[in-house]
């Protein structure tokens, strides 16, 4: 088997961990308050942050030690949060109703790339962006009469994650990717912390296993990942990830009762489409040498 295949496997068993992950969640976000069962989760996930720095080449005191500090800890506030926020929507949103508007990332995070990195995105990826949201509003669907004002819940979620995710890019021009896994794992532990024990609750034995399962698929869809990303270039992962958002809508429909609507299916192809051609779009770029790549504004 080659590295590439070897790659490719592990991304789509990680993917397919995070669609159990995210049913496990809605079930649990549902019971319990989102913030309290985000933080059992960030424990373990801060522990496993932690081993692996202890274990790499580099050692645990070299790899916490961040060059941008505030943006390593920032980074992990933001996506603790923003699982926070997740969790919310599958338990009230739902799943599938989630996942389709979560489609949009690649899109949000070519917006935000510009202010922030100062990325230049040329009319072909604005057109993406352009078609991307006509997409997300089949999907809202905002002049059907019981407009359903919390589907502004996963946007919100949406647009955090691809902040959080311009930022990882933003941080990994001065500092390592061990160091990037550990501050998200830490500082998103230690904040939420802060927070999660006034929201404590009495978990039931058959939901402390459902907690457990949560744990343990966190920690090796997040080292499988890991592994993916080693031997596969970020831009053969990333739509990987669209798979996740299949397996999740089906998980809401078969296991929860969710309803898939014509406008829900029809408005995430068409953004699985233009966020394909985002990602094959920086891809291509980012593959041509310098004086070959496109003039500024024609990405």
């Amino acid at each position: 088997m080659t590295p590439r295949s070897t790659g490719l496997i592990f991304a789509l068993t990680a993917v397919s961990i995070f669609a159990v992950q995210d049913g496990i969640s809605k079930h649990l976000g549902t019971a319990y308050p989102p913030i309290f069962v985000t933080m059992i989760r960030y424990w373990t996930f801060a522990g496993f942050a932690i081993f692996l720095a202890s274990r790499s080449a580099a050692g645990l005191r070299k790899t916490a030690d961040a060059n941008r500090l505030w943006l390593q800890i920032a980074r992990g506030v933001l996506l603790s949060t923003q699982i926070v926020v997740s969790i919310f929507s599958f338990s009230r949103v739902g799943l599938a109703a989630t996942h389709t508007i979560f489609a949009a990332g690649p899109l949000a995070v070519a917006c935000l790339s510009v202010p922030i990195l100062g990325e230049k995105v040329g009319w072909r990826r604005w057109t993406a962006i352009g078609i991307g949201f006509i997409g997300i509003l089949l999907i809202v669907n905002p002049l059907q009469v019981n407009f359903d004002a919390r589907i502004a819940i996963p946007i919100v979620a949406t647009v955090m994650f691809a902040l959080y995710s311009v930022l990882t890019r933003l941080a990994s021009r001065t500092d390592t990717a061990d160091t990037a896994f550990f501050y998200t794992g830490v500082a998103g532990a230690v904040s939420i912390t802060c927070v999660g024990p006034f929201y404590w609750s009495h978990i039931t034995p058959g939901d402390w296993f459902w907690m457990m399962v949560l744990c343990m698929t966190g920690m090796s869809g997040h080292y499988l990942l890991i592994r993916a990303y080693d031997l596969l270039d970020a831009v053969a992962v990333q739509p990987i990830f669209y798979v996740q958002s299949v397996l999740v809508c089906m998980i809401g429909v078969f296991l929860f009762g969710e309803v898939m609507t014509v406008n829900m299916v029809a408005g995430c192809a068409i953004v699985i489409g233009a966020g394909i051609f985002t990602i094959w779009r920086e891809a291509k770029l980012g593959r041509m040498p310098q004086g070959e790549a496109d003039p500024p504004g024609s990405a």
